[in-house]
């Protein structure tokens, strides 16, 4: 598990900045007015061969002081918990306020690394404006500056040797499920009806899962890791900051899991934030199972499956080779079916196909349907293989790998699907230069 670092401090003293810095992308938006993150960023940075998650909190500036100032405070106490190490953003320009004490106060009383950052030190007189930092009792600071990259470096030696060591659980060796989807859709109820007993508290308040949870399952000869995590739900809804803190964890889970189980209630149907967290699980090449909840409060006709399952396929094209379970977790219909879906969904996803048995397959496909000629070129496709990666990966070699187009490469992954059994799985194909 790769660290967390949390950057932390009042509004407007660079925090999104240098975090768009660090994570190489301008992700969070950037002004010269104050509060202007009021959603909070997480993204993945590395460091000298060393990678971590990192955190932006942001303030707000509605409402009147006192209800600004224990919002950060607020912020600051769920970073903190949440985080391995803590950066502590200030700015020389404005000195040491009273909203910098505040925070330091809360960071003394922490027993984890805290490191201050005194930002837009970007000239020699303000270096040494910087020794009043000295005053808020956090030890030595670091001088940088977000905009341009001064000082940033030493303060990431320092921030990487702090982290935990990078550790790998024994159970990271069986495979992990994560059961994803909005809140309320009956996720914990899922998991409890599995392992036969209330191990997760389930209620009808949406939101009732804070944490992502691993519990062993080991029935029936299957053994894995079922994690349960918090409803995700989109950003505009999350208003607080102890649920976005629940939300990042399940994005955390998505990305350590091997198959996602993603629970949806059938009286909402798959909307755009269920369908958001299925293009997230898609694009981290996880396995997936879509697994329709609560079908027993449908009223049905006679093709009232079909027609749903037709809808579902419809939204998440062109990847449309994914099982769909129509269950109920109330009276354990069909709850085992979709742990047998999912198991045979990692061992496709496990799957390699050996190099010999691959070419002799897909090449008499390739030659009685080549790649169509482009701008009079002809693309000659001569070898395959698949590629040493955890999930399936395959790449084909050719003379003209420019001009194999998009539709030609669907069609290659539908034939690798209709021969190999990739169902539920994300499949990547490449083509490269022979």
């Amino acid at each position: 598990m790769s660290g967390i670092v949390a950057i932390v401090g009042r509004p407007n003293v660079g925090k999104s900045t240098f975090f768009n810095r660090l994570i190489q992308r301008r992700e969070a938006i950037v002004d010269s007015v104050s509060g202007v993150t009021r959603d909070r960023h997480y993204g993945k940075s590395d460091w000298n061969g060393r990678k971590f998650s990192l955190i932006d909190t942001g303030g707000y500036v509605i409402g009147s002081d006192d209800v600004f100032e224990s919002e950060i405070d607020k912020q600051v106490e769920l970073a903190i918990d949440e985080a391995d190490v803590i950066i502590f953003m200030v700015d020389v320009e404005s000195g040491i306020t009273p909203m910098d004490e505040d925070v330091a106060i809360l960071l003394r009383k922490v027993n984890k690394p805290v490191f201050l950052a005194v930002n837009k030190v970007d000239n020699n007189k303000r270096l040494e404006n910087a020794v009043e930092f000295y005053a808020l009792g956090l030890g030595d600071y670091f001088p940088i500056a977000s905009t341009n990259g001064s000082g940033t470096g030493d303060l990431l030696d320092a921030v990487i040797e702090s982290l935990p060591e990078e550790t790998y659980k024994e159970e990271s060796e069986l495979p992990r499920f994560a059961v994803v989807g909005r809140p309320n859709a009956g996720k914990s109820s899922f998991i409890n009806a599995l392992i036969g007993e209330e191990r997760y508290i389930v209620t009808d308040i949406a939101g009732t899962t804070r944490d992502s949870i691993d519990t062993k399952y080991n029935r029936f000869g299957f053994e894995f890791n079922l994690v349960d995590t918090a409803g995700i739900r989109r950003k505009s809804r999350v208003k607080e900051d102890l649920e976005f803190y629940s939300v990042m964890r399940s994005v955390r889970a998505i990305e350590n899991a091997d198959v996602c189980l993603l629970v949806l209630d059938a009286n909402r149907g798959f909307d755009g934030q269920v369908q958001n967290i299925f293009w997230l699980a898609q694009r981290n090449r996880k396995g997936i199972v879509i697994l329709v909840n609560k079908w027993d409060l449908v009223e049905k006709e006679t093709n009232t499956m079909k027609t749903y399952e037709q809808m579902i396929r419809r939204e998440i094209e062109p990847f449309t080779d994914v099982p769909i379970i129509f269950m109920s977790v109330l009276n354990k219909q069909r709850i085992y079916k979709a742990i047998e879906t999912a198991v045979k969904v990692y061992e496709n996803r496990s799957k390699k196909v050996k190099t010999r048995e691959l070419n002799d397959i897909m090449l008499p496909i390739i030659e009685n349907n080549p790649p169509p000629a482009y701008k009079g070129k002809f693309v000659k496709i001569k070898f395959c293989t698949q590629l040493p990666t955890p999930q399936p990966q395959f790449a084909f070699f050719c003379n003209l790998p420019q001009y194999v187009r998009d539709p030609y490469k669907r069609y290659i992954e539908n034939k690798l699907r209709e021969e190999f059994d990739f169902k539920g799985v994300p499949i990547a194909v490449y083509f490269r230069k022979k």
